[in-house]
């Protein structure tokens, strides 16, 4: 597993955060998304691919990027609400994984690996849009 280092490419230019070619699933504990990885890694999702955000990280790192994104007006996205999301999760203790995954068919293989575990959001990247994957 990677340690996340939050970097000047995963951010728009507005400076939210907005990582093109990641997912980003979000758990109810550590002990799930250290089962989750675990997972992945045992299914060949290396661990150079996967980092591991604890609740702090996720508050100190990434909610803090919306910052005044909204400010004089409203986003024309949604990666100011899904950033958000993030932050209301990890203030009731959940962890995230975060996963390079920049091909369709990398996303659902790994969500196909997670389908047994009890993800409470999750979030994919693409170019020009953010794909929801937890219903």
């Amino acid at each position: 597993m990677k340690h996340f280092e939050l970097e000047p490419s995963m951010l728009t230019m507005r400076g939210v955060f907005y990582p093109t070619g990641y997912m980003v699933v979000m758990l109810p504990s550590e002990q799930d998304a250290r089962a989750a990885e675990r997972k992945l890694e045992e299914n060949g999702v290396m661990g150079e691919k996967v980092a591991l955000l604890s609740p702090d990280v996720i508050q100190e790192k990434i909610a803090r990027t919306v910052g005044s994104a909204d400010i004089p007006l409203p986003t024309v996205g949604t990666e100011a609400d899904t950033v958000r999301r993030f932050a209301e999760l990890a203030s009731q203790g959940h962890w995230a994984l975060m996963i390079h995954a920049p091909h369709g068919d990398e996303t659902t293989q790994i969500m196909e690996i997670l389908k047994a575990f009890p993800l409470s959001y999750g979030q994919k990247y693409r170019q020009l849009v953010i794909e929801d994957l937890v219903d």
